[in-house]
């Protein structure tokens, strides 16, 4: 236990230093880590969507992917495996990716949001607990997708590694093949996403990320989780940790500045800043993760997880093709209607999906 409670602390305490840190270092307000809003990123800058402030390869995804993989691979924890319900966890994986990104950043950007002092993610995260207690009433019903079994192929499971590896490479190549769109790698010149800390700094951050969250199972909607329904908090530790590491450091930096409004990347509306990370709660649970979690499994060989990233990839290209996604100024109408369908779809599968 005093090895297991060593580890969730250096981990918060490690995440925290640089969620604050790499926002000194150049990365957008209150964004050390976002796994929604860099993938949204990194979805742009592959030209899947074309919102030109929103478009770079984040370093931080790559390295959190392979300091997982990397980290399996030396504890022997590494193999590929899969369940059952593929095309179900890629909706569930967009349908969380709309919800993250009509609050404007997944759980884990919540913590940081509050720890530099925007109010409006109390509300998030609010709805956020709220989705998980939802999803829990989910699996006391009966809710399964099915179990994992180690995979008779283990290709499989280095997909999402070698994904990663290769956005890495993209990102330092800058390939170009039409001189007048840019395309087909597309980097912002405006905010937020021309703002982003040194490539190397971003990786290790990542990388260090992706090291500590795989040994100690990281993940906000299972702590929350646990503690419903066995009062463990192991995992809120962690979480309290990463908020008051960056609190403290934020305070020294000059970027703490408590408030609703005019905070960096968010918007103040109660009811979808509270439903956006609702269903994000929501979803997490059905899939066994939040949106760190799922690539921290992705990078461990788990191709439901990958199947689940590459669902929130779609969800960020639809969030964005389709005016989904929120601004500063607010939720769009669309965003709106998609979260309110969200939420009836990821029940109706929570209903269907259940062990008799």
């Amino acid at each position: 236990m005093k090895h297991q409670n060593a580890w969730i602390i250096l981990t918060g305490a490690t995440i925290g230093l640089f969620g604050a840190l790499l926002v000194k270092l150049g990365n957008p307000g209150n964004m050390g880590y976002c796994i929604a809003c860099f993938i949204r990123d990194i979805t742009g800058a592959l030209g899947l969507h074309r919102a030109a402030n929103v478009q770079y390869i984040r370093p931080e995804i790559s390295g959190l992917v392979l300091g997982a993989f990397v980290t399996a691979l030396a504890a022997g924890e590494f193999r590929a495996r899969e369940g059952s319900a593929p095309l179900v966890r890629f909706v569930l994986g967009a349908l969380m990716m709309i919800g993250a990104l009509v609050f404007l950043g997944c759980p884990l950007r919540g913590i940081l949001r509050l720890a530099g002092g925007d109010l409006n993610a109390l509300v998030g995260l609010a709805g956020f607990i709220a989705g998980v207690a939802a999803g829990i009433q989910f699996l006391k019903r009966g809710f399964n997708l099915g179990r994992s079994t180690v995979s008779k192929f283990q290709a499989g499971g280095y997909v999402l590694p070698l994904v990663a590896a290769g956005l890495l490479l993209l990102l330092v190549i800058k390939p170009v093949f039409d001189v007048k769109t840019g395309g087909p790698i597309f980097f912002s010149k405006a905010p937020p996403g021309s703002l982003h800390a040194p490539v190397l700094i971003a990786l290790l951050a990542g990388i260090a990320g992706g090291f500590l969250a795989q040994r100690t199972r990281l993940c906000l909607s299972g702590g929350f989780r646990d503690f419903f329904l066995v009062r463990d908090t192991y995992l809120l530790k962690g979480y309290g940790l990463i908020f008051l590491v960056a609190l403290i450091l934020n305070i020294i930096l000059g970027q703490f500045k408590p408030g609703f409004l005019n905070q960096p990347v968010a918007h103040t509306s109660v009811v979808w800043n509270f439903l956006g990370l609702f269903l994000v709660g929501l979803c997490a649970i059905l899939l066994g993760g939040c949106p760190l979690r799922q690539l921290i499994l992705a990078g461990e060989g788990d191709t439901d997880a990958a199947m689940a990233v590459f669902g929130m990839v779609a969800g960020a290209a639809l969030a964005h093709n389709f005016m989904l996604a929120s601004s500063p100024t607010g939720p769009t109408f669309y965003g709106q209607v998609a979260v309110v369908l969200g939420i009836i779809i990821t029940g109706a599968i929570g209903l269907v999906y259940r062990e008799v």
